[in-house]
C-alpha cells in the first residue's frame, strides 16, 4: 500500500480519484470502480503496488504487436484490478480480483529490469489485466526500463486521463490499444463505463504527440459489434485520425466470462471486417484468433506480396529488408526495428 497519483481531497473526508475518466468520488473507507484505489483516512492509497499476478516471457506478437521489433521477447507482467468491467473479459480472474487474490507475488521495479535482462527479453510488457490501474508501478519501472535500453509495452483499453497519461507517455514505446466496439452503448452495456472517446484519445495522443508506435484490437462479438456499418464508421476514424499506416486487428469472439452463452464469432465476420477496412483504405488488417489464416499475415500494401507469414505468433517468413523495405518493390513498410528470430523457453513465475 502506497499513497496514489493524481487524486483530490472533498468535503466530509471524501476524495476524487483522477487517474481514469470515471473520477471517482470515493468516501472514506470505499475503493473506486477499480478495486484497488482506497480512501483511508482522507487520502486516497493503491493497494496494488509491487503486487504481480502473471509474469512470462512472451513473443511480442502476441501482444499482439505486429509492426514492432517482430519476433522479439516481451516480459509479460500484471496485477490485480481493472478500471473497465468487460462481461467478456478473457482475464477476469485478476481483472475484477483486487489484492487479495491469492496468487500475488511481490516485486519490484529493480527486480522486473533484472528479470527481463536475464531472459533476454528487450522489452516489458505490461499487460493481461489493464496496467493503467497499475500506475504508479507502471511509471517507476518504465523509467528504469528506459535508462536500461529495455523497451516499454502497453496492452491498454486506454482508459486514462490526459494529464496522467502525458507523464507516463515518454516512457512508453509501443501501445496496443482494444478499442471496445464504436459505440458508447456497448461501453455502458458491455464495459461499464459511459463511453469509449477516452480510449480513442489516448490513441491519438500517444501516436501524434509522443510518436508512441500504436496499434489496435478490435474483438468482434457477435450480436454486440460486429455489424458493418459500425466496423466501417471504427475503420474510417482510424484512417483519418491515426493514419493509414496504423494497423488493425480484428480478433474473433469465442463465449467466455459473463457472455458465455454466445456463439463464436464467424471467421466470416472477421473476414467481412478485414475487407471493410481494407476498404476504407487502412493498409495494415489483421485477423486474430483463427490461427493459420492469411489474414495473420503482413502484406505489402503496393506490390501485395507477403512480407511476414505467420502461424499463430510464430514467423515463418519474412521478406522485409534490413533498411525497412519490401524485398519484392522497395516499398518502404512502417515496422519499428528488424526481425529477431529467437527461441522461447518459456518462463513462467
Amino acid at each position: 500500500m502506497r499513497e496514489a497519483s493524481y487524486w483530490e481531497p472533498l468535503e466530509d473526508g471524501k476524495v476524487r480519484c483522477r487517474l481514469c475518466p470515471l473520477n471517482c468520488i470515493i468516501n472514506e473507507g470505499q475503493r473506486g470502480s477499480c478495486r484497488v484505489r482506497k480512501n483511508i483516512n482522507g487520502k486516497l492509497y493503491t493497494f496494488n503496488y509491487g503486487k504481480v499476478s502473471s509474469i512470462a516471457a512472451d513473443p511480442v506478437e502476441k501482444k499482439p504487436l505486429f509492426h514492432f521489433w517482430p519476433g522479439s521477447c516481451a516480459l509479460s507482467i500484471s496485477t490485480v484490478g481493472c478500471n473497465m468491467h468487460c462481461r467478456h473479459c478473457q482475464n477476469w480472474e485478476i481483472s475484477q480480483a483486487d489484492e487479495t487474490f491469492p496468487y500475488l507475488h511481490d516485486a519490484t521495479p529493480e527486480g522486473i529490469v533484472a528479470l527481463a535482462r536475464r531472459y533476454g527479453c528487450e522489452s516489458i510488457a505490461y499487460t493481461y489485466n489493464e496496467p493503467m490501474i497499475w500506475y504508479e508501478f507502471v511509471l517507476d519501472t518504465a523509467k528504469l526500463a528506459k535508462e536500461a535500453g529495455i523497451y516499454n509495452l502497453l496492452i491498454t483499453n486506454g482508459y486514462i486521463n490526459e494529464e496522467p497519461f502525458r507523464e507516463l507517455a515518454p516512457y512508453i514505446d509501443a501501445m496496443n490499444i482494444d478499442i471496445k466496439a464504436f459505440d458508447d452503448a456497448f461501453y455502458m452495456k458491455i464495459a461499464g463505463v459511459p463511453g469509449g472517446e477516452p480510449s480513442r484519445r489516448t490513441a491519438e495522443i500517444a501516436k501524434k504527440e509522443f510518436g508512441i508506435h500504436v496499434e489496435l484490437t478490435y474483438l468482434i462479438i457477435p450480436t454486440l459489434n460486429d455489424g458493418e456499418k459500425e466496423i466501417r464508421t471504427f475503420a474510417r476514424w482510424v484512417v483519418e485520425n491515426l493514419g493509414d499506416d496504423t494497423p488493425v486487428h480484428f480478433s474473433r469472439f469465442f463465449p467466455h466470462y459473463k457472455l458465455a452463452h454466445l456463439p463464436p464469432t464467424p471467421v466470416e465476420t472477421v473476414e467481412m471486417a478485414y475487407r471493410v477496412a481494407r476498404e476504407e483504405g487502412l493498409k495494415f488488417v489483421y485477423i486474430g484468433n483463427v490461427p493459420g489464416h492469411e489474414g495473420e499475415n503482413t502484406y505489402c500494401p503496393k506490390c501485395g506480396k507477403p512480407l511476414i507469414v505467420r502461424w499463430g505468433f510464430k514467423i515463418t517468413e519474412y521478406n522485409i529488408t534490413d533498411d525497412g523495405k519490401c524485398k519484392y518493390c522497395g516499398e518502404p513498410i512502417p515496422v519499428v526495428g528488424r526481425y529477431r528470430k529467437k527461441r522461447y523457453d518459456g518462463m513462467w513465475w
